[in-house]
């Protein structure tokens, strides 16, 4: 039996002139996503369709939404009830955040306003527990405003104790760093040119000094062969200490080389440097963080586009580029959850066309 995880979000519209239960519709949207439907029409011609095979809309025999009564829905549900849920299904494969990579990242969800640039339009910042492939949270930003003003209150609804938080060169600002630090979190920070004077500093660190540790990783994929060259030193080989000060914590410095060797004989050699408040002295450690925190763009931001098509939504009536986004990421942390040689895409196909096989990957996510 298919237990509903909508079932909490209060029913706001009024009495007697609504035909559909909430939570029913809200089930056939994640069913549809499931079974690689797109948009609003598909919801409908599931409901209509197949819906009655797992008991929903019992109460309204010979009657089936159109796709104007999801439109309708999705523009005026409140996201943060969506997101709850979200959150609340990905902790049912969590005990614990501790010792996990927490990597936070933005999306812009571009069919949204297509013509917009950089954050204007729909942008949401997502939270991403690398280890296991689940969001553990989301914040839209403002058209007016950037990553810096709402990293801080994504950080502020996550118990990140003694869990690592990475993120990209945007969020490398004290005060997030301080934030990580009273959160009782780890942080693991990307230095660029944003940051001049720590850029300098670093790169300085890593020319005129030995590393503590060294480490070597090759990956090959995709026609590619990828080297990932990991050295570390301690934070007290910046000689400006004036610059080493500032950051709450400050422990070790990191320098990554990717090479990266493609099939028609062309190289990409790349410097990435970090700044991390843990003095674990191994260079492979912070080798991994740093490969973690990329799993946000491939396991997240690249299925949301690639085979969920988000880029290519054009729903922007009210909360509704919000809350489809959160039921595409609720799908995809199901059909994830489901151990399956076949990948994400022929996983989706497989539950459009066998009610027994999306039973199953229902019954593995543990709704």
């Amino acid at each position: 039996m298919l237990i509903n995880i909508f079932e909490s979000i209060p029913d706001h519209r009024v009495v007697g002139r609504c035909t559909y239960p909430l939570s029913e519709l809200l089930t056939i949207a994640l069913l549809t996503y499931l079974c690689g439907g797109e948009d609003y029409v598909d919801m409908s011609e599931f409901a209509y369709v197949r819906a009655r095979d797992f008991g929903l809309l019992a109460g309204c025999p010979g009657r089936s939404p159109s796709p104007d009564t999801f439109e309708r829905l999705m523009s005026s549900v409140a996201p943060e009830e969506l997101e709850r849920c979200l959150v609340e299904n990905g902790r049912r494969f969590l005990d614990s955040l501790t010792e996990k990579q927490i990597a936070i990242d933005g999306k812009k969800l571009r069919g949204t306003s297509p013509k917009s640039n950089v954050t204007k339009g729909d942008y949401l910042m997502n939270a991403f527990v690398s280890e296991n492939s689940i969001v553990i949270g989301q914040e839209r930003l403002t058209d007016k405003e950037n990553e810096i003003s709402a990293i801080p209150r994504l950080l502020e609804r996550l118990d990140i104790t003694n869990a690592v938080v990475s993120i990209d060169a945007i969020g490398t600002q004290v005060e997030i760093a301080d934030q990580i630090i009273k959160g009782h979190g780890n942080y693991f920070l990307a230095v660029k040119d944003n940051q001049p004077a720590l850029s300098e500093a670093v790169k300085d660190a890593f020319k005129y000094n030995r590393p503590i540790s060294e480490a070597s990783q090759m990956e090959a994929d995709h026609g590619r062969i990828e080297t990932r060259d990991c050295r570390i030193l301690d934070a007290d080989c910046i000689e400006d200490e004036s610059v080493s000060m500032r950051w709450p914590g400050l422990k070790t410095l990191v320098e990554i080389t990717s090479s990266v060797e493609r099939q028609d004989g062309q190289k990409i050699v790349n410097k990435r440097y970090y700044i991390s408040n843990e003095d674990f002295p191994k260079a492979a450690y912070f080798n991994m963080l740093s490969r973690g925190h990329w799993s946000v763009e491939n396991g997240l931001h690249w299925h949301l586009d690639v085979t969920f098509k988000e880029d290519a939504c054009r729903s922007r009536k009210g909360f509704a580029a919000q809350n489809l986004s959160c039921i595409r990421k609720l799908a995809l942390q199901i059909v994830k959850s489901h151990s399956d040689k076949r990948s994400i895409k022929k996983r989706l196909f497989r539950a459009a066309i066998s009610q027994d096989y999306l039973r199953e990957i229902l019954a593995s996510a543990i709704i």
